[in-house]
């Protein structure tokens, strides 16, 4: 009987062991940094790809933001289960950049979007000191952001957006995915008519935009006819106006054109990345 409980014993010890090794692997991101990698600067700038994108959607407008005096110090990638992994080399600068990677690049839950765009945002705001935010968001990307920003009115522990950069937003749908060309009507104040079941929940949530924020849409015609970039038509991308304009400091709208304003383009076009960068800094 002695030899048994011996047993259960040991047996014991090696279960915890295991469950505590298990609990650090899995919650390592969460862990507290040192103090000296605390801090990566008050403000960062978050970019973020869209739809079946990855680092590649922003790698140019980054680069081209480095040349004005940024540096790109983390990129959070996000795994399926929404876990976030951190890499690069965080340390403070004047004007940190964080590049924002969804391994489920191919999500239409725009909702579990902006659930782990709160998780970066959270532990950006916790591990490194980050009290202020800006956005510069392509495609889908832009679907994180407006969710992450109506649904976290009045969440602590969360840094403050500040500016906030749309390049073909599909506010209000995709050409051939419930939008067609020339489909969308605008009113006065930007209001669309017919608007799908994202915009018309947007819509509903506008009040709780966040207060002061500076924003610049952009967006492309291939002056074709369509009046879009190809694969959002101009009135999709122009209603983010109609969410915004009550809270917003300011809107400006940036129009390109030719085939440099194709949908995809418009994060290589070096007047996008010129246009972003005076805006933000």
């Amino acid at each position: 009987m002695k030899r048994d409980k011996w047993l259960w014993l040991a047996l014991l010890v090696v279960v915890l062991v295991a469950g505590a090794g298990w609990y650090w692997y899995n919650n390592q991101a969460d862990t507290p940094p040192t103090k000296e990698e605390t801090t990566i600067g008050r403000t960062a700038t978050l970019y973020l790809h869209g739809y079946s994108g990855g680092a590649g959607s922003t790698n140019t407008l980054i680069r081209r933001a480095e040349g004005t005096g940024a540096t790109k110090v983390l990129t959070a990638t996000v795994a399926k289960n929404g876990k976030v992994h951190w890499t690069g080399d965080p340390h403070r600068v004047s004007k940190p950049i964080v590049q924002v990677i969804f391994q489920d690049n191919k999500n239409p839950d725009v909702v579990k979007l902006a659930d782990w765009l709160t998780t970066i945002n959270r532990q950006l705001y916790q591990r490194y000191g980050v009290r202020n935010v800006n956005f510069v968001a392509h495609s889908m990307g832009n679907m994180a952001v407006m969710f992450y920003a109506v649904r976290n009115q009045n969440q602590g522990k969360l840094p403050k957006m500040k500016h906030y950069v749309a390049i073909a937003g599909h506010f209000d749908g995709i050409i051939g995915m419930g939008d067609q060309p020339h489909q969308i009507k605008l009113a006065a104040n930007g209001y669309p008519s017919p608007m799908d079941e994202n915009y018309a929940e947007l819509a509903r949530l506008r009040d709780h935009f966040p207060k002061g924020v500076k924003v610049l849409n952009i967006y492309g015609d291939l002056h074709n006819g369509s009046d879009s970039d190809g694969r959002v038509s101009n009135n999709s991308s122009r209603s983010l106006r109609y969410l915004v304009s009550t809270r917003a400091a300011t809107y400006q709208e940036k129009e390109y054109f030719g085939r440099d304003a194709q949908h995809s383009a418009l994060h290589e076009n070096p007047q996008v990345a010129k246009a972003v960068d005076s805006f933000i800094w």
